[in-house]
Formats: structure tokens, sequence, C-alpha cells
């Protein structure tokens, strides 16, 4: 029997992500979207599944503006809510989006009671707790799609500047998924060289900020809208982990008891994922420096979590 993912959401991530997710042949795939939007859903599942006889995959793409469609779900991915606008800091996106991932969670959960919850809603370690404390699932099926995504910018950025292929290069990125994101120089290697034996400091200083200015560098760009290639890969690589069950080392968004010294917060560290969601939180031997930052970011996610209403 064929697993199923549904995706909240048919914008730009959502739909991006039913493409990746159906030529990953993942799964059958839901995509499912408010009642205002009418046929849009379905429009847009409908299109890929005729992409699917050109590029080979069997899945079987669906569009609905109603839960029913979603029910038994495995991976429920929520992508729903207003995107962030130039000017616009994450925080100003907090209560809007707040309220939508409550009542999407509600919604899943209700069809899908087993199933693992991917959030990349922003602001996204705020929305984490939310779908958290509606769902009430047990903290190892709620995760948070940044780390990845943070992750991914840092390698394009490292591969670009040693003119390295991007293939070569791991980087690990934690913290929340904002402005006081920790990028990890030290655990970030190229074939297993760490770049801080390939590149002068003030160069990857340069890379850490612009990983930690990455999306807002894309809204900059773009004007209207925000990132959804990048982060529908991240997303779908995190799905195929899941449902693949491969144990595989990912910086996600988890909640900590005690882990890194932080309790009661959702922030990006390095996990193993598998079938269970999250299996294990791998726990790093961080410099002080680096402990002290990782704090830092995880106090200011507090911050925005406590301003929940």
């Amino acid at each position: 029997m064929r697993k199923k993912i549904t995706v909240v959401g048919a914008g730009n991530v959502g739909a991006t992500l039913v493409q990746r997710l159906a030529e990953m042949e993942l799964g059958d795939v839901v995509v499912v979207d408010i009642p205002q939007t009418e046929g849009m859903p379905a429009g847009k599942a409908l299109d890929i599944l005729e992409a699917a006889p050109i590029y080979g995959y069997d899945a079987r793409v669906i569009g609905a503006t109603s839960y029913e469609a979603t029910a038994g779900s495995d991976i429920v991915v929520i992508t729903a809510g207003i995107p962030r606008k130039p000017g616009m800091s994450r925080d100003d996106l907090l209560n809007t989006n707040a309220g939508i991932v409550r009542s999407v969670t509600e919604q899943a959960v209700r069809f899908s009671p087993n199933c693992v919850l991917i959030i990349v809603s922003n602001p996204l370690d705020a929305m984490c707790l939310v779908a958290l404390r509606t769902s009430g699932f047990p903290k190892h099926r709620v995760i948070g799609m940044a780390g990845v995504l943070d992750s991914a910018r840092m390698r394009c950025f490292i591969a670009e500047a040693l003119d390295v292929s991007a293939e070569s290069v791991h980087a690990m990125v934690l913290g929340g998924h904002g402005d006081t994101m920790v990028p990890l120089p030290r655990f970030s290697t190229v074939n297993g060289i760490p770049i801080t034996e390939l590149l002068p400091k003030d160069k990857i200083e340069q890379i850490n900020q612009r990983t930690r200015d990455g999306g807002a560098e894309i809204v900059k760009l773009l004007k209207t809208g925000s990132a959804y290639y990048a982060p529908s890969a991240s997303t779908a690589e995190m799905v195929e982990a899941i449902l693949k069950d491969k144990k595989k080392i990912l910086p996600c968004a988890a909640y900590l008891e005690g882990e890194y010294g932080i309790d009661g917060v959702f922030v990006g560290v390095p996990v193993k994922l598998g079938s269970r969601g999250i299996e294990q939180v791998i726990q790093l031997n961080l410099s002080v420096e680096e402990r002290m930052s990782l704090q830092k970011s995880a106090s200011a996610v507090k911050e925005l979590s406590a301003a929940l209403k």
C-alpha cells in the first residue's frame, strides 16, 4: 500500500513540494487549500498529474478544499500562512499565521491522528509550538523545516566561494530560523575537510552572514513573495527520510527538553529522522562561543513564542 502525504497550502511552496514529492514517487499526494480558492488546488494537482507520463511517475495527486480527502495521511506538511513581504520581519507574521496554523492543525489531526507533522509556515519555530500544543502529539511527531534549508543555503555559498561541487559540501546551521541562526563553520566541510582549513576567516564570516540573510535576500530580489524552490526541496528531503526510515541526520527544528541546556522551545538542532519522526537529538560538543550563540538564538525564539496569543 502506498504512503500518503498531505500538503496544506497550494501556494508556491506547497505546489512545488507536491511536484517534487510526486516526481520522487514517495507516495500519493493530496494538496488542500481553503474553500475560497475553489478549483485552484485541484487545477494544480491535475497539472502535476498530467506531467506523470513524461517524467514517468505513478503517484496519484489530488487537490481538495476540504480535509476529508486527507484522511489516513502518514505525513502532513503545513505550508499555509501569509507570505513575508519586503520590510516585514518574521515576527510581524506571528499571530496571523498562528491562527491559520492552529486551525489547519486541528483539521489535519482530526483526519490523520497518527501522522507526522512537518511545519514550514513562518515564523517557523513559533508555528511549531502552535502545532505541538494544538495537536497534542508527542514531540517527536512535530518537526520544523528550517535547518535543512539554512544549511543548504550555506552549502551553496561555500561551493560558490571554493568553486567546488555543491555535492561535496556539508554544512551545519543551528538555532532559530531567523536573524539569530547559528552557522557552524567548524562542523561544515568539503569532502571531510573543515572549511576553516580552506577559507580565510573574513570570507567565512561573509558566508555566515549571507546564510543568516538568505531568506531576506530572496524576498528583496523578488519584491513580491518569498523563496519556494529551496524550501520545497528541503521539505522533500525530510519527507523522504521519514517515509523510507532512512535514519538520516538532518538539522531540523525540534522541541527541546534540556538538550543543549535549552528547555520548552523549538530550536534547530541535528536530529535523526526515521519512521517515527525525530528518533534522536544529536548533541554536538560545542565551544563556549557556539553554545552562547545557540542560547541567544533560543532566547529569541522563546521571547517570540511568549508573544503568541
